[in-house]
């Protein structure tokens, strides 16, 4: 079976078991790009409580702004790396108040998925997955981002090689994946990591993929 076939299947086997999720289209861009810098290296519980803490501190972008590091790294704390996140999040501000005028990323939207990932992905502590995470659920734009999950369930049903690291990933499973399905297979993926293919402990007695994975053939 060729790598698009089945991507295609286990696309459509997903979607038998989990139907097909939709984004929250109130998104707002720059929100989506900070809470996607915080989730990095973290779970979604400690990344959620970073960006609501985040909020309570400094309760519009320009506050965040106008403090310092230290100030932004308490405040997110929680979420982890906060030295590293504080410094991405304050610098990112600086050159979208000095680039645009405003701290609204809403444009981006407007740009060419490449050229919009290109954008994001030179600054500092914003690299594939967050710049493709933002475009794909605030933007809308056909982009799959690659998460743990992701990546993790692609090796075992070998739809990258056991050795490819994320940002390969990000190269080379867009080339497979259903046109049109970028979204709805990778939160699918997703759900399925968490609640069947777990990293230590995988389901395989419930899974309906198995005779596809190369994890339950021993060939991993």
């Amino acid at each position: 079976m060729d790598l698009r076939h089945k991507a295609q299947v286990v696309s459509d086997h997903l979607e038998k078991l989990y139907g097909i999720p939709e984004r929250d289209s109130e998104e707002n861009v720059l929100d989506c790009l900070i809470l996607t810098v915080l989730s990095q290296n973290t779970n979604d519980v400690n990344r959620d409580k970073g960006f609501a803490t985040l909020k309570e501190t400094f309760p519009t972008w320009e506050d965040v702004l106008e403090a310092d590091v230290e100030s932004i790294g308490a405040a997110i704390q929680i979420a982890g790396l906060h030295g590293q996140k504080s410094r991405t999040i304050k610098n990112f501000l600086t050159w979208l108040k000095a680039e645009r005028g405003e701290l609204d990323l809403g444009f981006v939207c407007e740009m060419e998925t490449k050229e919009g990932l290109q954008l994001l992905c030179q600054h500092k502590g914003i690299g594939i997955k967050t710049a493709s995470v933002t475009l794909a659920f605030a933007c809308g734009h056909d982009v799959f981002p690659v998460d743990t999950h992701v990546l993790r369930i692609s090796k075992r049903l070998g739809l990258v090689a056991s050795n490819c690291n994320a940002e390969k990933a990000h190269e080379l499973l867009p080339q497979i994946i259903p046109t049109g399905t970028e979204l709805p297979f990778h939160m699918n993926l997703i759900t399925f990591g968490r609640q069947i293919c777990n990293a230590r402990k995988p389901k395989c007695d419930q899974c309906p993929l198995t005779a596809y994975c190369l994890y339950f053939k021993g060939e991993l």
